[in-house]
């Protein structure tokens, strides 16, 4: 009986903000303007195919460089002295205290024409290029703004494997190399797949970026789904299908990666 009184407020927690905000969204992907049932919104988000794939392919660009420069930070960070940690923690989450638009307008800054990076360019006689407005742009502010989130997850992995195992590593041959491909990364798998999926999730489904970074020529199915609700083209029915769909893309994507994840710890037992 404790456990349900406990539980009672999670549950209605997640009742009023996941349950009935989906029931909302499946309402009106699957009714027109007048309450009747219809497919034809569902139907129509297959124009939108090559926004689907920009924004897929955008989000795992910056998923993988996100990966590729969190994990050898966590490592440091978890195999450094216990009292630099906490400093260091904090000079990593110390970004995502600034606000979110606040960033993005710096990389506007930054990135434009007569930004900081072309003029330190145009010292050394080069540029100006290029650098606002372009895909590049808005990877990059996914990568700044989303790079926090994959640090921290694995960090909390890795600072919580045993040193005993990789000391049992290196008395029994293994090499620093081996030890990090052969035991430290198979047991941080966990930390690397919550990474993915905090990094991921956000960075397919943003328009803030795309939109200051991307300068519009860059649309990606957040801004498309912003429009739907917010834009001159008002159309809820059909903002509501997009999002339909968006969560059902992400979530296969996150079954299938986490099979792969399940594979990798059977070959761990193994």
């Amino acid at each position: 009986m404790k456990k349900k009184l406990i539980s009672a407020p999670y549950i209605v927690w997640m009742a009023v903000f996941i349950v009935v905000p989906l029931a909302m969204v499946a309402y009106f992907a699957f009714t027109d303007g007048d309450g009747h049932f219809t497919l034809d919104y569902i139907a129509n988000v297959a124009q939108y195919t090559n926004i689907f794939v920009r924004s897929i392919w955008l989000a795992a660009i910056a998923t993988v460089i996100c990966l590729v420069i969190a994990y050898p930070a966590a490592f440091i960070l978890a195999t450094m002295d216990k009292k630099h940690q906490s400093t260091m923690i904090m000079i990593v989450m110390l970004p995502m205290w600034m606000n979110f638009l606040l960033r993005t307008y710096a990389w506007m800054t930054l990135l434009g024409n007569n930004g900081i990076i072309n003029r330190a360019l145009g010292l050394i006689g080069l540029g100006p290029y290029k650098l606002l407005n372009t895909q590049g742009a808005v990877v990059l502010g996914m990568v700044y703004n989303y790079l926090p989130y994959m640090i921290l997850p694995l960090y909390s992995v890795i600072v919580k494997i045993d040193k005993m195992l990789l000391e049992a590593a290196q008395d029994l041959g293994a090499n620093s190399r081996k030890v990090m491909f052969k035991v430290v990364f198979p047991l941080s798998l966990p930390g690397v797949m919550s990474g993915i999926t905090m990094v991921f999730v956000p960075a397919i489904s943003t328009f803030i970026i795309s939109r200051m970074l991307g300068g519009g020529s860059n649309l990606l199915i957040g801004d498309l789904i912003e429009m739907q609700f917010l834009g001159n083209s008002y159309n809820p029915n059909l903002g509501a299908g997009i999002s339909l769909v968006l969560m059902v893309i992400v979530l296969l994507i996150m079954t299938i990666m986490n099979q792969f994840d399940s594979d990798d710890e059977d070959r761990v037992l193994i």
